[in-house]
């Protein structure tokens, strides 16, 4: 199975740079000088990388194939792919992995089903579908995703209050977060 290493986007300068939206953990490695990169479309490729740099977390890069920036424009959308390895990581899945995992809240009731991974820039968030049809974006993080489960088919998830859409009723709003955060209502009045 192919993985999306990254998404070439916008080119950069004239030369055939691109900058790329980088979807694995391990770039330096994945697009070291030399490495030779699929496409999909395949037409698209392959492509090797001629040089790779990364500044304040943005990843350019230039490629053997690609002299211009006329190149460079044509290759906007085009996904960089590599054949799957076995990880080493305990931690790392990858999309489809976690495409069609059953999820459960820690009590054990069925919450719905992963139906993908988006890819934030805080951090990636499970999309469930729920059993209303509802999709909501959960936050892969330990505190709300405690368990992944790839072998059982489930991963286990505990949603502060009003998370999902099922649970909107018990949204928590802070009464700290308002303009007059520590007055009340009748200090407010007097004071304006």
């Amino acid at each position: 199975m192919q993985l999306t290493v990254a998404r070439i986007g916008r080119a950069l300068g004239l030369r055939g740079e691109v900058v790329l939206d980088v979807r694995t953990d391990t770039p330096e490695e994945r697009l070291a000088v030399g490495a030779v990169l699929q496409t999909v479309p395949a037409s698209a490729g392959p492509l090797t990388v001629e040089r790779a740099r990364s500044q304040a977390g943005r990843w350019t890069v230039a490629f053997a194939q690609v002299h211009d920036r006329e190149a460079a424009e044509a290759l906007r959308g085009v996904e960089l792919v590599v054949e799957e390895d076995e990880s080493d990581e305990e931690d790392a899945w990858y999309p489809h992995e976690l495409a069609g995992l059953r999820a459960e809240h820690v009590d054990g009731r069925v919450l719905g089903e992963i139906v993908g991974l988006e890819h934030l820039p805080a951090h990636d968030a499970l999309l469930l579908r729920e059993p209303s049809g509802a999709r909501t974006l959960i936050p892969f993080v330990r505190a709300i995703v405690p368990v992944v489960d790839v072998a059982g088919g489930r991963v286990v998830l505990d949603p502060p209050g009003g998370l999902l859409a099922s649970d909107a009723a018990n949204l928590v709003v802070s009464e700290e977060t308002g303009p007059a955060a520590g007055a009340s209502a009748e200090h407010a009045e007097d004071e304006g």
